[in-house]
């Protein structure tokens, strides 16, 4: 889900090539989801291969890392690992969710009704091994780094922005910033002409950039008042308080308030004030670990066209006119040997 403060925090419009020669650690969970909600047909099913296997996901990832390495970015992929004890309430929320749209989708489908089967279709997205795997496979063969979380994937982003390991968070949710994340880069997966959740308008989504440092001084708060605010709104970990948005907290806060205070105001018991500071502090002090320095490899142009043509039934003409693409725009250097 992600906390929801984009009515507060101040965006700056970027084009993908002024990313070049960036380090960007990319949140592949939030990225897969992306593609497997946007890639798929009127009826809301995915692209799949001879096999009944989900290829969504992989189409995304390939020609949008071919555009990001044409661009000149250097992407790294970021796997989450176990999730925190703290976010259980909102996985099986989730799960919940998925499982009633899985339903809400058959019946559409089955009755005929393609818009919003393709709209249960998209809430009933989830990540199996095979996604994750396969995803993995494509992306080290393309030559990508690859991180494995202890925990959640954007709070490793942030601290390998933060140790300098990495210039850019690449994530569509504002997360990054509450680990500490100094710089993050939105709309990596999604950038063009996009339909309009539930409606037949459509709206023009360009990269934005963020800083931490100047969304603190805008906002006149502190990363630690920008991390009650997120848990008023509420996150992953905490509900948030009915009632209560981003510019409400954010008014909260300018006045002084604690947390708890605020919490207590709005009827709150001490020990769902509890799960409030525990939350916080797993944004000050997350589970992450250090990386040491990373290699982009040279493409394995041959493990490519096994993988996606053969195994997945890709196009071969599409493949090979995208890997020749990212040859032609890019400079001479580490990757002039693809070919």
């Amino acid at each position: 889900m992600g906390v929801q403060l984009g009515d507060i925090i101040p965006t700056r419009e970027i084009r993908l090539e002024n990313l070049a020669n960036k380090r960007i650690a990319i949140d592949m969970y939030n990225t897969l989801y992306q593609f497997l909600t946007i890639i798929r047909g009127v009826d809301g099913k995915p692209l799949m291969d001879s096999k009944n296997r989900i290829t969504s996901h992989l189409s995304g990832l390939f020609y949008r890392t071919c555009n990001f390495l044409s661009a000149g970015l250097k992407p790294i992929y970021v796997f989450d690992g176990e999730p925190p004890r703290i976010k259980k309430g909102e996985a099986e929320r989730r799960r919940a969710i998925r499982e009633e749209a899985s339903k809400k989708y058959e019946e559409a489908l089955a009755t005929g009704r393609l818009e919003e089967a393709r709209k249960y279709a998209q809430m009933s997205a989830s990540l199996d091994e095979y996604l994750l795997k396969s995803a993995e496979e494509l992306v080290r063969l393309m030559g990508v780094p690859v991180v494995h979380a202890p925990s959640e994937g954007e709070a490793q982003a942030a601290h390998m922005v933060i140790t300098g390991v990495a210039d850019y968070v690449g994530s569509q949710d504002f997360d990054s910033l509450l680990f500490g994340g100094k710089m993050l880069v939105r709309n990596l997966a999604i950038t063009g002409r996009r339909k309009l959740p539930g409606k037949k308008a459509y709206v023009e989504v360009s990269l934005e950039e963020i800083s931490l440092e100047e969304t603190l001084r805008s906002l006149s708060i502190t990363r630690e008042q920008l991390i009650d605010i997120a848990l008023l709104v509420g996150t992953d970990y905490t509900e948030g308080i009915k009632g209560i948005g981003p510019k409400r907290a954010l008014e909260l806060v300018r006045k002084g308030m604690s947390l708890e205070e605020i919490l207590r105001g709005h009827g709150e018991d001490p020990v769902k004030i509890q799960t409030y500071y525990e939350a916080k502090d797993f944004f000050l002090n997350p589970k992450v670990k250090d990386v040491g320095e990373l290699e982009w490899r040279d493409i394995d142009q041959e493990g490519i066209l096994r993988f996606l043509h053969d195994e997945h039934d890709f196009s071969l003409d599409r493949i090979v006119k995208a890997m020749e693409e990212v040859k032609k725009k890019r400079p001479e250097g580490a990757l002039s040997k693809w070919f």
